[in-house]
């Protein structure tokens, strides 16, 4: 509907979000990765996801926030047998630059998914500002795919609580966009807690650069 509103606007692709299995349980174990599947189980809690995904035409998967390597290699498993024309960017949270949120190496992930033709973009969301650009130097040393990011506002989840609390004065998502451009990222946007008043600040420093 918006392309036939628009007919002059960008090219646009739809997404259609792939979340984790540690979102389901509801206690911040995306942040974390500490929650184990046997494989089969992992890819039957995210097949039917993925297919209702590709039933309604989207244009890509982002499996996205994911602390879990035995996730990766189940979602990697899954598109190979059952989807193997449906791209895919894939994009994790971290314990620090070079580990997923479950301690496995960013390159032992990294390498994973260069084997899979299908990712065509890698790169870090749901995370906190300060650690993008760590990331990405750490993603740019690894691999040539296409690099994406996509942190959180500014502000911290308590998973106890389950609340938001207060940003660090001067966090702004369009204030980094020339440091993580600088980075390698070539896909840029915003996760929890960011709003479309971001996206257009972004998109207006964008042009502006």
């Amino acid at each position: 509907d918006y392309l036939a509103d628009h007919p002059q606007a960008a090219p646009l692709l739809v997404a259609g979000s792939v979340g984790p299995y540690g979102a389901f349980l509801a206690n911040g174990a995306e942040y974390r990765g500490d929650y184990a599947l046997p494989q089969d189980k992992m890819m039957a809690f995210h097949r039917p996801r993925i297919a209702a995904l590709a039933a309604a035409g989207v244009d890509l998967l982002a499996c996205e926030t994911l602390p879990s390597y035995a996730e990766l290699e189940a979602l990697t498993a899954l598109l190979t047998a059952e989807y193997p024309t449906l791209p895919a960017w894939f994009s994790f949270t971290l314990r620090d630059s070079e580990h997923l949120s479950d301690g496995t190496p960013l390159a032992q992930a990294v390498a994973l998914l260069d084997r899979c033709p299908q990712v065509v973009a890698l790169g870090v969301n749901c995370i906190a500002l300060e650690k993008v650009t760590p990331a990405l130097t750490a993603l740019r040393r690894l691999t040539r795919k296409p690099l994406l990011v996509y942190p959180n506002s500014g502000e911290q989840y308590d998973a106890v609580s389950k609340t938001w609390h207060s940003a660090p004065a001067g966090c702004a998502l369009q204030d980094k966009l020339a440091e993580w451009r600088e980075a390698g990222a070539q896909i840029i946007g915003g996760c929890c807690r960011t709003t479309p008043q971001d996206i257009a600040a972004l998109a207006h420093r964008c042009r502006a650069e």
